[in-house]
């Protein structure tokens, strides 16, 4: 790390511990919907069981002059805001060719959620949502069934997407180019840190929570020298921090093509990128749903290493002591590829057959190591080609899956405390097609979603100890099982609670040969 990245770290620290003291004033005792903020009044929602505020400005838009800048401070406002809708959806692909954006630019907004009937200081928990990182938005992630346990406060940010989140060009001067993303998601925690008390948080005792693509957003913050002091714990879900994120490079060269799809090329390439239509630029990186890769890297939006935000990738920062000091949750469903593979190939009614398995196999890995890799797992030993790709792809982990969290669960174990987890309740096929425990599945546990109803009987009792197990984690840095050690973490399910050896039932020992 460089000297000035370790004076800019020091500084966003000392400032994070200065907010502890300077939080604002509580809600009003006779009014719990209204809160008094730094930038003015908000008037949010009050149920039996929750206080929530939404729509709430954490940073100015980042709209004409803003765009290609990393974020600035929210203006204040006058009288009473109304808290009590989320604001706009970063801008994202619709999927409706005739209006092709949902969302805006006008974006940066988080929700508050908050236990009715909280006393004192809560821990806080900062999630991150997913959606490959060019879609999604923090209010499709409604955490009542956390803030009903009454243990926490949940605060879900929007953060730029696709091209206006990540994309990285020689043209663009700022130091977050290729990672405005982050510096939103920066701001968000800043945010939490001046303001979460006069909600009832504890801006002590933050934790970064990511899924998916939020999940590689935290690894990244961990190695992110802007993110210094912002954050007390990580919980990082379905997203290895062993992958590396994107090169400068690569991602500069992929920013060069963007920027030549637009017509932006020669001296004025800043000029052209900020004045570019916005269906434009959510277009770039969309020619096609890529739902299987070997690597998060190929995926079309990453966040990019090499960069002053991000100066080494986090698996690097991990082994050489760099990254952020904080207790680490990692883990993720143990059918992460499944629903992937369904994407790509059953849902078109295509599925993997028995004779192109070989190839996409090969394509992926190359001839030479596909032999092994089809000898290890034949597609005869699987209830279908699809599911034995789902499952090698699961193991390795280069997209998503187990093996290669084992580095980042190693590398951060030597000078935090670590635990590790693998959620394995399966869901419900889909037809016909055995989802298993697959990617996303354990959101439900969680949050109530517009994609799935609430757990039942048995599920829903696991879902209460999950959360438990998560705020007892945002509470104190302990879930409530041992330490990560040896590759054992604890396995999530009706049938099997308990701690399990995740390289033994993932073959980590073979990819750790042969990829």
């Amino acid at each position: 790390m460089t000297r000035t990245l370790l004076l800019r770290s020091l500084t966003v620290a000392a400032a994070g511990l200065l907010a502890l003291t300077a939080t604002a004033a509580p809600a009003r005792a006779d009014d719990p919907g209204l809160v008094q903020t730094g930038a003015g009044l908000l008037r949010g929602t009050v149920t039996d069981e929750s206080r929530t505020f939404k729509g709430i400005p954490y940073a100015a838009p980042p709209v004409d002059d803003l765009r290609w800048r990393a974020p600035e401070p929210a203006p204040a406002w006058d009288g009473v805001r109304d808290a009590i809708a989320s604001g706009s959806p970063c801008a994202q692909p619709s999927g409706n060719p005739q209006a092709p954006v949902a969302g805006g630019e006008d974006c940066l907004f988080l929700d508050v959620h908050v236990p009715r009937d909280a006393t004192g200081p809560l821990p806080v928990l900062v999630f991150l949502h997913g959606g490959g990182l060019d879609t999604g938005s923090g209010a499709t992630y409604d955490p009542a069934p956390i803030t009903a346990r009454g243990d926490a406060v949940v605060v879900t940010p929007n953060y730029r997407l696709g091209a206006l989140g990540w994309l990285a060009h020689p043209a663009l001067d700022d130091p977050a180019a290729g990672n405005f993303g982050l510096a939103d998601q920066q701001a968000a925690l800043a945010w939490v840190r001046e303001e979460i008390g006069a909600f009832g948080g504890d801006p002590g005792n933050v934790t970064l929570w990511g899924q998916s693509a939020g999940g590689r957003s935290t690894c990244a913050q961990l190695a992110a020298p802007g993110a210094a002091g912002l954050f007390d714990k990580a919980i990082v879900q379905s997203a290895p921090c062993g992958n590396a994120l994107l090169t400068v490079d690569e991602a500069e060269r992929r920013g060069a093509a963007h920027a030549e799809t637009l017509g932006c090329n020669g001296s004025n390439v800043e000029a052209c990128l900020r004045d570019a239509d916005l269906a434009d630029l959510v277009a770039l990186g969309t020619g096609g749903p890529v739902t299987v890769a070997r690597r998060a890297a190929d995926l079309p939006w990453s966040p990019v290493a090499g960069t002053e935000a991000v100066p080494l990738q986090p698996l690097t920062a991990m082994r050489r002591g760099l990254a952020a000091d904080v207790p680490l949750l990692m883990g993720g469903t143990s059918d992460e590829m499944r629903s992937m593979v369904y994407r790509a190939y059953d849902r078109f009614g295509t599925p993997v057959t028995a004779a192109a398995y070989p190839q996409i196999v090969a394509d992926m890995f190359g001839a030479r190591t596909a032999g092994a890799i089809l000898a290890k797992y034949p597609a005869a030993d699987h209830v279908s080609p699809s599911i034995a790709l789902a499952t090698l792809l699961t193991d390795y982990g280069g997209q998503l899956g187990t093996c290669s969290q084992l580095p980042a669960l190693d590398a951060a174990a030597r000078y935090s405390r670590v635990y590790a987890y693998e959620f394995a309740e399966p869901a419900p096929p889909v037809g016909g097609f055995p989802m298993g425990a697959n990617h996303s599945a354990d959101l439900g546990y969680f949050f109530a979603t517009p994609w799935g109803a609430p757990p039942q009987g048995a599920q829903a009792e696991l879902s209460a100890a999950m959360i438990d197990h998560w705020t007892a984690f945002a509470a104190d840095g302990d879930p409530g099982w041992p330490r990560y050690r040896d590759h054992r973490g604890y396995e999530l399910s009706v049938a099997d609670p308990g701690m399990t050896d995740l390289a033994a039932g993932h073959h980590c020992g073979f990819w750790n040969r042969v990829a």
